[in-house]
């Protein structure tokens, strides 16, 4: 099977799994349940859940543990970040995935609900469907949470902001940023998919730095992108970072510089994820896809 059929496998189930496990628009309070369904069924890439399925069918090719659950999760949880990206408190953005973010298509604060149901209803998620397995579930609850919590996602969020248009932004500084901000959420799955196909320890490292890694390169290709693409092709609104003022890879070192540090970082990642036992050929070619993309 090619890695386009494979991913497109991947991205069939995730979505797939989105509908069924994610309470139906219907149900009371329906306005709120419409809104959640709005942000995660917009389509977008779902690097994240597909890197937890790769990573679960590398160790556990059988799929004795069904990973699903836990990739819809980590789905939650970025879309919730999106949406409470998007508000007017935050980046203040008309457009996401396309098509209008939440706040515009619903309100703010039906918006900022749906973000938060999502982000619990993404534990709920882990405790329900893997509750058999008590070590298991505990393991993928804590690093989700510490992804998603003060040490990454959202504390690289606050470092965000705290250096909006300030002069004193070095490299180490936006490294710190984005290893926080974006990274997280790419190892997390990684991992999570490690623990759930029952890799060792070594392993789980491995992913954890190949993920931390890509997360990096993820993030610099995005800062090119948004410098250099249209609405259109992205699918949100670009240049928005630097209206905004807000330190970039492109800002800080250019765009040719970025293209090399984004280049470095997805050989690096590469570089572990072909340590890993197993066949890692489509782990290795999706990340390398993220160096090339144009969305």
């Amino acid at each position: 099977m090619d890695f386009t059929t494979r991913f497109s496998n991947h991205v069939a189930r995730v979505e797939g799994g989105i509908d069924r496990l994610l309470p139906a628009a219907n149900l009371h309070p329906g306005r709120l349940h419409e809104a959640m369904r709005y942000s995660m069924q917009a389509g977008g890439k779902r690097l994240r859940p597909v890197l937890l399925l790769a990573a679960a069918e590398l160790f556990d090719p059988d799929g004795r543990t069904d990973p699903l659950p836990a990739a819809v999760a980590v789905e939650c949880i970025h879309t919730y970040s999106l949406i409470h990206d998007d508000l007017p408190c935050m980046d203040n953005d008309d457009l996401r995935r396309g098509r209008p973010t939440c706040h515009k298509a619903f309100d703010e604060a039906t918006a900022l609900l749906a973000g938060d149901a999502l982000l619990t209803h993404a534990f709920a998620l882990l405790a329900k469907s893997y509750r058999s397995s008590p070590r298991l579930a505990v393991a993928l609850g804590g690093q989700l949470a510490e992804a998603a919590g003060t040490s990454h996602l959202i504390g690289g969020q606050m470092l965000d902001l705290l250096y909006e248009k300030s002069p004193d932004v070095t490299g180490e500084i936006l490294n710190q940023i984005h290893v926080r901000k974006t990274a997280g959420m790419i190892w997390a799955p990684l991992v999570m998919g490690g623990l759930i196909g029952g890799a060792r320890p070594p392993a789980i490292e491995t992913l954890r730095a190949a993920g931390r890694s890509l997360g990096l390169a993820f993030q610099i290709v995005d800062d090119i992108l948004d410098a250099t693409s249209d609405a259109a092709t992205l699918g949100k609104t670009p240049g928005k970072d630097a209206k905004a003022g807000k330190a970039t890879f492109v800002t800080l070192h250019g765009v040719e510089a970025s293209r090399r540090i984004a280049q470095e970082q997805s050989a690096a990642a590469i570089q572990a994820l072909r340590s890993l036992p197993g066949d890692t050929s489509f782990l290795v070619a999706l990340a390398q896809t993220l160096t090339t993309r144009r969305k």
